[in-house]
């Protein structure tokens, strides 16, 4: 072979690789690229999604009928602050008795009416030693309302009243309700009429936030302001989800945080009442704070232990009789982990009277387990026999 006929194929070969070079610099660069290999998970080409409702009107439409406004009135009895006061009554030219002054004071709020035959769930604050309650329904129609039973401790009550052609909402389930679910609030905010405002469910669980014993609130970023207690957190179905309860304000008005009693428990709450004219829920007598790490390394426990201080036990409790202390650490319910205080106050509400339970314990270090059976929760005023525990400030 010539040396001119070599360099022809020599120049073929450099000239049909540099060829190959430049193909694969141009469609996979990355395989000749300098440096680490850097791999990055990109999302497909985003694809049309099917819009969200123009309009919520046929879930209010569905909810708005069974929702009421209350009007509470309470007599208010003040003396005179100019009259003297006498230890006894004396007719004839003595000094006279302090004289009273009797005024009237009303309030606002909602109510969601849960039964055609006229039962309204709505909160026990709204109703709370009033002499007088009236309930304004959407079509202005009126009537008073007798209490059927309340629950202090989570802050709900039962009102009936007697009106023909009611309007009865559609319970929801709590299991259903998400973060990022669109909720809407109806009721009568500052006592202006009904109205409803629309937000997103921005939590749920809330607890710990002293509005009442038992919390497991749902919160929401609808515009929620006095006269909205009591009224209806609903879903795009016009379900009842919650129970609008409380707002986190420094102004007193809507600041975007609002709370709601989630509807299972304002079911059960219901459903009892009706039954029996009072809540029937375990109890332990156990009143106890959330361990925190802050509270551990105060009390000189690991910072790593979750659990509940006991910090008061009540005397003739079944924990009391159990040989639980005010002090004690609670661990654990039955095997199950325990990580606040409010949620172990809610698994033993769920419990019935009359169960036993096995509660892990801490004690100077030691662990151990004590056995007990539940009892039925007492009337909150009825249990003041406590023993304290210490009270750390963490």
């Amino acid at each position: 072979m010539s040396l001119s006929h070599r360099l022809v194929i020599l120049v073929r070969i450099v000239t049909g690789g540099l060829a190959l070079a430049f193909v694969i610099l141009l469609f996979q660069p990355q395989l000749i690229a300098h440096g680490p290999t850097v791999v990055v998970h990109e999302a497909p080409p985003a694809q049309p999604s099917s819009p969200g409702p123009v309009s919520y009107a046929y879930a209010v439409k569905q909810a708005a009928n069974a929702v009421v406004n209350i009007n509470t009135a309470k007599v208010v009895v003040t003396r005179s602050k100019t009259a003297p006061e006498v230890p006894f009554y004396q007719p004839f030219g003595g000094p006279r008795p302090p004289e009273s002054r009797k005024r009237v004071e009303s309030s606002l709020g909602s109510g969601v009416i849960i039964s055609k035959t006229g039962y309204i769930l709505t909160n026990y604050h709204v109703i709370h030693s009033a002499d007088a309650i009236r309930v304004f329904l959407k079509d202005g129609r009126s009537a008073n309302a007798r209490v059927v039973g309340v629950d202090p401790a989570t802050d709900l009550a039962v009102l009936k009243i007697h009106l023909p052609r009611l309007s009865a909402i559609t319970l929801g389930h709590a299991s259903d309700i998400a973060v990022g679910d669109v909720v809407l609030a109806i009721g009568d905010p500052f006592g202006i009429g009904q109205t409803v405002t629309m937000g997103i469910v921005s939590a749920t669980g809330r607890d710990e936030l002293g509005l009442s014993p038992i919390e497991n609130f749902i919160q929401t970023d609808a515009a929620i302001n006095p006269g909205n207690s009591g009224g209806a957190l609903i879903n795009t179905n016009g379900d009842l989800i919650g129970i609008a309860s409380a707002i986190y304000t420094h102004s007193g008005g809507y600041q975007g945080i609002g709370f709601a009693i989630p509807v299972n428990l304002a079911r059960h709450v219901f459903r009892q009442i009706i039954k029996y004219g009072h809540v029937i829920e375990g109890w332990i007598g156990v009143a106890g704070q959330t361990l925190t790490p802050a509270l551990a390394r105060t009390l000189k426990l690991p910072k790593s232990l979750r659990g509940v201080l006991v910090a008061a036990i009540y005397n003739d409790g079944p924990a009391a009789k159990a040989g639980v202390q005010a002090g004690d650490v609670l661990y654990a319910i039955n095997g199950q982990p325990l990580r606040s205080a409010n949620r172990a106050l809610l698994k033993i509400a769920d419990t019935k009277p009359g169960t036993p339970i096995t509660l892990g314990v801490i004690r100077n270090g030691m662990h151990f387990t004590v056995h007990m059976v539940v009892a039925t929760r007492p009337p909150l005023k009825a249990a003041t026999s406590l023993t304290q525990g210490p009270s750390p400030t963490p």
